[in-house]
């Protein structure tokens, strides 16, 4: 009895040996896999943050195209230069240019207010040509600053044509911050630089710049030289009064006859008297 009694506590003593040591494992176990999850976990971040820092930062997206119509808009008082600018197709070129060349351009904007100052019915009396020769003529084929207008050389040419055959001049001349425009027709100033980004500028001017080969002043042809009338002798006046050195002559004679004959009665007294005195 006694021997069951002893064979009975030590196999509850082992089988709580090995309760233990289960349960210990167990925990190991467990431990074991929390830790390669932070292990992991920390793993991923770590990757994570050195492939982003590695990567280049994105630059920023580049700027829309430029419009001009959109430009003008935006500074207000050119709605009938806009006007222009659409009706002949000039927007479509210029913005065509801006987007596939390098060149750059430069633009002299006149306002509401140069428009009106135009003679009525001044738009109205051109052609489409003109109207289209008009408005590129307020345009440079290239990027101009203020400061490179001081040592531009005149006349310079603009997308209307020669500037060298006197039919499209203009002239430009800066004195200090001033900018002097000449067309031959009408001399302005840029009043104000409205943008510019390193591909266009565009001025504000005061005055229509009208180009000579539209707007040149006619001309009269001279009259022809009328031939002199020669002076035909009249019916109605009298003889001449003039005489000739021969009528001289024969006035001065009968002159003289007639002082002697009315003096024929003085000259017989006096030949009496010598008479009657011998």
């Amino acid at each position: 009895m006694q021997e069951l009694e002893n064979h009975n506590h030590n196999h509850n003593k082992n089988n709580t040996k090995e309760k233990k040591e289960k349960d210990r494992k167990i925990k190991h176990k467990s431990a074991m896999k929390h830790f390669a999850t932070i292990a992991i976990t920390l793993l991923f971040l770590f990757h994570s943050t050195t492939t982003t820092s590695a990567q280049p930062a994105s630059s920023p997206s580049p700027p829309g195209p430029t419009n001009i119509t959109a430009v003008l808009e935006k500074a207000g008082q050119f709605s009938t230069f806009i006007r222009l600018l659409k009706t002949t197709q000039v927007s479509d070129q210029i913005n065509n240019q801006l987007n596939n060349s390098n060149t750059g351009l430069t633009i002299f904007a006149p306002t509401d207010n140069a428009f009106s100052s135009l003679p009525a019915g001044t738009l109205n009396s051109l052609t489409d040509q003109q109207k289209v020769a008009l408005i590129q003529f307020h345009i440079l084929p290239s990027l101009v600053s203020m400061s490179q207008f001081q040592t531009v050389s005149n006349p310079l040419r603009t997308q209307a044509g020669n500037a060298n055959n006197g039919q499209y001049p203009l002239n430009i001349t800066a004195i200090g911050s001033q900018v002097n425009i000449s067309t031959g027709i009408v001399n302005t100033t840029i009043s104000n630089s409205l943008f510019s980004d390193g591909q266009l500028a565009v001025y504000q001017v005061d005055q229509v710049l009208l180009p000579l080969d539209i707007f040149r002043p006619s001309v009269a042809p001279a009259p022809a030289p009328s031939s002199p009338e020669k002076k035909k002798p009249s019916t109605s006046e009298g003889p001449s009064s003039s005489t000739t050195p021969a009528d001289s002559t024969d006035t001065s004679d009968a002159i003289g006859l007639g002082y002697w004959r009315g003096n024929d009665g003085l000259f017989v007294g006096l030949m009496l008297s010598i008479w009657w005195s011998l």
